[in-house]
């Protein structure tokens, strides 16, 4: 043993180290000892405590031992009530762990200024159950292959009825005939507005189609070779005039040049019934007889004609049966929605990133068309049997807000006017309705300068016939 170390230091206990009054909770562990001591105490916040308080408190215990045998009289033990409520708030505790804030008073929440920094919850928008107008649509054609209304950013309606199209212009409730076809060439399969307002394109049974300016209530082309069959299906972008057949193809036409076609789509067997170009201009929907949804990106086609081009952006075949009702979502770019024929009768949302179904929702009936609302997140519907109902879903929980009844045969046909707000639909009881089922928005901003580019494109026409 070494002798420099004293005996005392080695059989004396170990020295802990001292530790500071406010470091509760520490555990400390010596090298001389393989015991763990943890160490906690209460440190009151007497900041928040009121000394007054807590003295009167310690001595009330006092005096009432001493006034036990006393009698005293109701006034005062109601004083005492009071006192104990004011001042010492019926408190028993001397110390507090935190301060609690005053009560407000109640009449300070309603001298409270006005802010409008305050969330107000919106109020619940009225829907009627009925339609505002209704209008005779005889002779309409009851398929549920053909489009057979649409509404113009011009605020003008175009219906076709049978072997006529008619114009209905909402700001002054007229209506005027456009133009009639020959038994040879009729009925009337489709027709589809310019993203102007003013030229209208329609599709024929005998597989022409017709470009027509509304303000003259002329015909100023008409486009032969797409298709071997009648033309039920017509979408616009800018000045592209997309074209789906009952030959299954589809093609696209440019108005401003004379050898029109483009490009030519071929991936459906059976009826093209659905077209929607996507907001940006660069996705192309299309829906078949055949089950099948397709989705085409129009930058990945050349700018010469392809003939039999079948390279799709993504082939959905979630449907089993035709797929006609298509609609973009206005608010999120990558959704797309589509409903089935009468076997189907499901309404499915698909990211179109990487092409998968994102929720499907069962109907319980044929879902002829889909519509979003362009100021709230929320979807319409159209239904054949067995109700011919319009539902009004809230997206994205799909909870029904309401349901619309008044046709009498199933709902074909749906369109929605320039401001988002009215809706209009067909059906084979030939009556057109009007439904304010969107509500009132706020005041929309002027058409973008694509529809101004359009109407240059066709001051060409008078020379290119």
């Amino acid at each position: 043993m070494d002798s420099d170390i004293p005996l005392q230091d080695i059989f004396s206990p170990p020295r802990f180290p001292r530790y500071s009054p406010l470091s509760s909770g520490i555990r400390r562990t010596s090298k001389f000892s393989s015991t763990t001591e943890n160490f906690d105490r209460f440190i009151p916040d007497r900041s928040s405590t009121n000394m007054d308080i807590a003295r009167c408190l310690l001595t009330q215990p006092r005096k009432n031992k001493r006034n036990k045998d006393t009698i005293v009289s109701p006034s005062k033990e109601v004083y005492r009530k009071c006192l104990a409520e004011t001042i010492l708030q019926n408190r028993t505790r001397i110390l507090s762990f935190k301060s609690k804030p005053p009560p407000k008073p109640l009449d300070s929440w309603l001298k409270k200024p006005f802010s409008h920094q305050d969330k107000f919850v919106k109020p619940h928008r009225h829907i009627p159950q009925s339609a505002d107008r209704i209008l005779d649509a005889s002779d309409i054609v009851d398929d549920y292959y053909l489009n057979l209304i649409d509404w113009g950013s011009a605020n003008i309606l175009a219906i076709a009825l049978r072997n006529t199209v008619y114009l209905w212009d909402d700001s002054i409730g007229s209506t005027s005939e456009l133009m009639t076809v020959d038994e040879e060439n009729g009925p009337v399969t489709s027709v589809n507005w310019a993203p102007d307002g003013k030229h209208i394109a329609v599709g024929m049974n005998s597989s022409d189609v017709q470009l027509w300016d509304s303000t003259s209530n002329s015909l100023l082309r008409t486009f032969k070779g797409a298709h071997c069959s009648r033309v039920g299906a017509l979408a616009w972008n800018n000045q592209i005039l997309t074209t789906g057949g009952m030959d299954g193809m589809i093609t696209n036409n440019d108005v401003r040049m004379r050898s029109h076609i483009v490009q030519t789509y071929s991936g459906h067997t059976q009826e093209v019934c659905g077209l929607k170009w996507s907001t940006s201009g660069r996705l192309l929907a299309s829906g078949g007889k055949d089950n099948l949804l397709h989705i085409w990106d129009l930058s990945k086609s050349s700018s010469n004609i392809v003939r039999n081009q079948n390279q799709w952006l993504h082939r959905l075949d979630d449907h089993v049966d035709a797929v006609r009702a298509i609609a973009w979502c206005p608010f999120q770019s990558n959704l797309l929605v589509s409903g089935g024929n009468k076997n189907d009768q499901s309404i499915k949302f698909w990211n179109i990133h990487n092409g998968t179904c994102l929720n499907s929702v069962s109907t319980r009936s044929q879902v002829c068309s889909l519509l979003w609302n362009k100021n709230e997140k929320e979807l319409l519907s159209s239904h054949g049997l067995t109700n011919n109902q319009i539902t009004l879903w809230k997206y994205p929980s799909m909870v029904k807000m309401a349901e619309l009844t008044g046709h009498t045969s199933r709902v074909l046909f749906m369109t929605q006017s320039p401001n988002g707000c009215t809706v209009a639909t067909a059906a084979g009881d030939e009556t057109l309705r009007l439904w304010n089922v969107f509500g009132n928005p706020d005041a929309q901003k002027p058409s973008s300068t694509n529809s101004n580019a359009i109407t240059e494109f066709f001051a060409r026409f008078n020379h290119i016939r």
